[in-house]
């Protein structure tokens, strides 16, 4: 997994609330469309016309954000049914993080665990961001945790575990591994401080 330090881009203002997985990537791509090449039908309800043709009036279609690797968007992104899928989608046509107010929980999960940076921020801050989207860099600094913009900079949460695994590029097998001596000094106390859990050797 690509480590995540700094991602300096225009961000797309995409201002809708509840885009659910389904939305991001509907469920027939995933079966019949290889992971690499999801990229190409994320969003295609809002991005494409019926004909395949791309909508015009779709942000993500305008020149200044064809190449955003940060969206903005609003509240509950990435609802819906659990489709690790969606954030593949999403990273296939090269966004590298998404900034909402709100997250639906398994989405945020899978961002994590693929290498994207969800961020959470509060829609008055989305919205100062997005009025300036398009003539401004956006800039999410990861170790410093601030979203920056001209003059705008905004400071965001993220789970220390978490943030360490996405400086680090680490996925979830790898973090374990790397914990490993830990991991075991901890089974070793707790199997004196708490026998009957455990079950005897041999």
């Amino acid at each position: 997994m690509h480590k995540v330090t700094v991602i300096r881009s225009r961000a797309a203002p995409l201002l809708r609330s509840n885009v659910d997985t389904d939305t991001i990537i509907r469920i027939e791509r995933l079966m019949h469309v290889p992971r690499e090449e999801l990229g190409r039908y994320a969003l295609e309800a809002l991005r494409l016309r019926d004909d395949g043709s791309e909508e015009p009036g779709c942000v993500l279609n305008q020149p200044p954000f064809r190449e955003a690797s940060i969206l903005l968007t609003g509240d509950n992104f990435g609802c819906g049914s659990s489709r690790e899928g969606a954030v593949w989608a999403l990273m296939g046509c090269g966004l590298r993080c998404v900034i909402a107010p709100s997250f639906g929980e398994i989405f945020y999960n899978n961002c994590f665990q693929n290498g994207m940076l969800p961020v959470r921020l509060p829609a008055d801050a989305i919205g100062q961001l997005a009025a300036q989207a398009g003539t401004q860099e956006v800039i999410v600094d990861l170790r410093a945790q601030t979203v920056s913009a001209g003059e705008l900079c905004f400071r965001f949460e993220i789970e220390p575990m978490r943030r360490e695994a996405l400086l680090e590029g680490l996925d979830a097998v790898t973090d374990t591994l790397r914990r490993g001596e830990r991991i075991a000094a901890w089974q070793q106390a707790d199997r004196q401080a708490r026998p009957w859990v455990w079950p005897p050797f041999g």
